[in-house]
């Protein structure tokens, strides 16, 4: 078990001084909702001998996200009550790039720029019954929505798309960064911005995002996120087997797992949030990144069935299981270079979805297929599996 003396690991009790201001950091039902009640998990257990064809293609995963969960533009959130998030708009966003579908992708961002895009540029975070209930904007989201803004001018050939992400790739480097010792790191949302420690979730860190927003505005602040991020990354999985959901990190690099955005939240987990950061490190283009997201397959692969939500050595939380859980494992198999566990899991991973849907299952077997078989995204998870 690796430990490192730059991180505090005492789970829960480090306290974050944060003001009073709403948050909003991306979370839906799936991912924070009542331990054991979220969507998005099951407590019945999927048959491991039971499988889907093999061949896993991300072109026809995204159509079926687009078909199932977008209407007139918008992502529905139908298994959380029929809301929509910025994070979904963006999912796809990405969706239709990797579809190639260019008037999917037109519908979505006119929806999104009609509906959630602030005055400053950034999305609000969550619209519901014809208007927007929060404003505060998630930075996943607006990452996610800049990096398919700059990819789909690419592909379509549009200067207008890939202006548009450059102008919100500028506003996060803007406002959304802050310098620490690590190096510069992403914040959460502007809630977190000028308020040291810093709240920081790791899963939101996107090496191949940082490169493709780096390389389209020239600016070198992405490179300068790219670096601060993989070493808090580094230094965070030089600690503990797992990543946590949230962290905070100190203007003087210390870095502490957390059971909340604000130290909130019933116990530090890896739980609906974290996996993500094995998918967005696999896929990443530095061999060093990707050798990240293997590092936690250990742990992972002690036992067949993971559970949803587990603590930072492994140990589970709950009895359910998702699709998320699995097509993270694939990640992590996958950077460790072992194509048939990471096919075998994004199988399993496919067929939960299938039996059990909800939007944020469904986006992320989609994103994860993509990123590590396809090059639609812009990253180098090109091998198969």
């Amino acid at each position: 078990m690796r430990r490192s003396a730059l991180i505090g690991i005492a789970a829960g009790a480090v306290v974050v001084t944060a003001g009073t201001a709403a948050i909003a950091v991306g979370l839906h039902a799936a991912d924070t909702g009542p331990p054991d009640s979220s969507p998005a998990a099951t407590s019945s257990p999927l048959p491991p001998d039971e499988t889907v064809a093999r061949d896993i293609v991300a072109a026809d995963l995204a159509t079926s996200f687009l078909d199932e969960w977008v209407e007139d533009g918008r992502v529905i959130r139908r298994d959380e009550g029929g809301d929509t998030v910025s994070e979904g708009q963006a999912y796809g966003l990405f969706a239709a790039v990797i579809a190639d579908d260019e008037e999917q992708f037109d519908e979505i961002w006119d929806w999104t720029t009609a509906e959630l895009v602030r005055e400053d540029g950034l999305l609000a975070w969550r619209w519901d019954d014809g208007k927007v209930v929060d404003d505060e904007p998630a930075t996943d989201a607006d990452l996610d929505a800049a990096r398919a803004l700059v990819l789909a001018g690419d592909r379509f050939g549009r200067d207008d798309l890939l202006a548009d992400g450059v102008e919100l790739a500028t506003v996060i480097a803007d406002r959304l960064t802050a310098q620490t010792a690590q190096g510069r790191i992403l914040l959460p949302g502007l809630w977190a911005a000028d308020r040291e420690p810093y709240a920081y979730n790791p899963s939101y860190a996107s090496p191949v995002a940082f490169d493709v927003l780096g390389a389209a505005t020239g600016d070198p602040r992405w490179a300068e996120l790219q670096a601060g991020s993989a070493q808090v990354t580094s230094d965070i999985l030089d600690a503990t087997d797992l990543p946590p959901d949230w962290a905070q990190v100190h203007a003087d690099g210390l870095i502490e797992p957390m059971p909340g955005p604000r130290g909130g939240g019933e116990a530090v987990q890896y739980g609906f949030d974290a996996p993500r950061l094995l998918l967005r490190f696999a896929e990443s283009c530095d061999p060093s990144e990707v050798a990240l997201a293997g590092l936690p397959l250990d742990t992972l692969d002690r036992v067949d069935q993971v559970a949803s939500r587990l603590d930072l050595g492994g140990g589970p939380l709950t009895s359910d299981e998702s699709a998320f859980a699995y097509t993270a494992r694939a990640a992590s198999a996958y950077a460790s270079g072992d194509g048939d566990a990471a096919a075998s899991d994004l199988e399993r991973a496919a067929q939960f979805s299938g039996r059990y849907p909800t939007y944020y299952g469904a986006a992320w077997v989609m994103l994860g297929a993509a990123m590590l078989t396809d090059d639609a995204l812009g990253g180098c998870g090109t091998g198969e599996v």
